[in-house]
């Protein structure tokens, strides 16, 4: 884009309170690129295949992602809506902040940052999973675990360096996504399927819980995938023309991981011989089940998928770190003036990558079970989420007041917005649930936690927004 669409963008960023201080460099696929890198179906829908088979079977993993998608696509529309009206890295704790005060943006803010660390958690920690299952190894606590923090290290050290680095790799990792998924279709393709389509309406269950609680329970393999479209919004202060570009990032990464998950996921089901035996080998059912039916193909393609999650963990370090440093930029994080920085030579938020970095390690460390730290990371999020949709409705029906950016759903805003307010409420309850009840106890104490410190501390001196210019 030419320097006046640059110029135009510093200045509608300075009527919002913000000087463009990071590195305004990335185009629109860039954009896109990183949240439809985040959401990598090649990432969450592998990691949680198994989960899916025990907790419906062949119906959840068809089914329940066209259910998921069609609620999902409700909460990205109303957040795309917001990132044209307020393009800033802050994204969500601005928008929860100019439409419903400083309380709502910081709680908005804090669901987020512990989303954001929990979904860099889960990322990178089902890649290690996913790497022992390929390698089929038994490793001690203690490897797994160096695995898991040399992955983190990895992703840090090339968020530090710059956003040029990371906006080749996301652009490469959206073609990359594409065209291992479209490799995984052709070899299951010619290979042959051994079930036939009516397959991927078969229910089952080997949880022991009664199949309608299965079945919501397991619709975690969809929510978990996904999720992290934020990032579009995130990266707003260094994204040409964010206004129009951001909204479309967060819709198209959202509509083109629904369609290519749903086939690669169904390609991948009627592959299967046995369901039971499927479902019994657990979380890592996807690498023996591609493996088992194309051979040495497939020992290839499941290398190829880690690739693929290792560049969504890139994204997502990408993104949470700017969360952080934006919350940080206005006081809302203790010891604030330190992840606020920026390095000087690479003009990146250098100390909110390297703590984000820090802080997954150590829910890596405390949380045993995977899908717990899933859910931590979805419902965080999603709260995060939900908190500005709510805030713009109580500023449009309530205060009079409403914000429309040129990317806008008109007269269907509202009703949209309704939806994805209710969805969000139904999957923060059933998502604690068991066998993810741990995830609960963890956000129980979050909240608790988090109303402790703004009673005691951040009521007094967090004022919100500030203005820097």
């Amino acid at each position: 884009m030419s320097l006046s669409q640059q110029e135009q963008d510093a200045q509608d960023l300075k009527k919002l309170g913000y000087a463009q201080e990071l590195f305004r460099d990335m185009g629109g696929f860039s954009n896109f690129a990183i949240s439809f890198s985040i959401i990598s179906i090649l990432t969450g829908a592998t990691q949680l295949y198994g989960y899916g088979l025990q907790h419906g079977g062949p119906f959840q993993i068809t089914v329940g992602w066209i259910i998921v998608s069609i609620f999902t696509m409700t909460v990205a529309l109303s957040m795309a809506e917001l990132a044209s009206a307020y393009p800033t890295a802050g994204a969500l704790y601005h928008w929860a902040s100019f439409l419903g005060g400083r309380t709502l943006g910081w709680f908005t803010a804090m669901f987020n940052t512990i989303g954001q660390f929990a979904i860099l958690a889960g990322i990178d920690y089902g890649l290690t999973l996913f790497l022992i299952s390929i390698l089929e190894i038994t490793p001690t606590p203690i490897q797994t675990m160096g695995i898991y923090a040399s992955l983190l290290l990895s992703h840090s050290i090339l968020n530090h360096i710059g956003i040029h680095v990371v906006a080749m790799l996301n652009n490469f990792s959206a073609w990359y996504h594409i065209a291992v998924v479209f490799l995984l279709l052709g070899a299951l393709a010619y290979a042959g399927f051994n079930q036939p389509i009516e397959f991927l309406t078969t229910f089952h269950n080997t949880d022991g819980y009664d199949p309608k609680y299965s079945f919501l329970v397991g619709l975690l393999l969809a929510q978990w995938t996904l999720t992290g479209y934020d990032a579009s919004a995130h990266v707003s202060e260094e994204t040409v023309n964010p206004r129009k570009t951001a909204p479309w990032g967060i819709f198209l990464a959202v509509v083109i991981s629904v369609v290519f998950g749903f086939l690669m996921l169904a390609a991948v089901t009627l592959t299967i011989t046995d369901l039971s035996a499927a479902a019994a080998l657990g979380d890592g059912a996807f690498v023996p089940l591609l493996k088992a039916r194309l051979g040495e193909m497939g020992t290839a393609i499941t290398w190829l998928i880690a690739g693929a999650m290792w560049l969504c963990g890139l994204s997502a370090m990408t993104s949470a770190s700017r969360m952080v440093y934006a919350f940080a930029r206005d006081g809302g994080l203790p010891f604030s003036h330190i992840w606020a920085k920026i390095e000087p030579k690479h003009r990146t938020p250098a100390n909110a990558i390297w703590g984000l970095c820090a802080l997954a390690l150590l829910l890596g460390l405390s949380v045993e079970a995977y899908s717990a730290v899933v859910s931590i990371a979805v419902i965080a999020l999603y709260i995060s989420y939900g908190l500005p949709i709510a805030a713009r409705l109580y500023s449009r029906f309530i205060v009079k007041k409403d914000e429309v950016g040129p990317w806008n759903l008109g007269s269907f805003s509202t009703p949209v917005a309704l939806v994805a307010i209710v969805w969000i409420a139904f999957i923060s309850v059933i998502f604690v649930l068991p066998p993810n009840d741990k995830a609960g106890l963890y956000i129980g104490g979050c909240v608790a936690l988090l109303l402790v410190i703004w009673f005691l501390i951040a009521r007094r001196k967090f004022k919100g927004p500030r203005y820097h210019v």
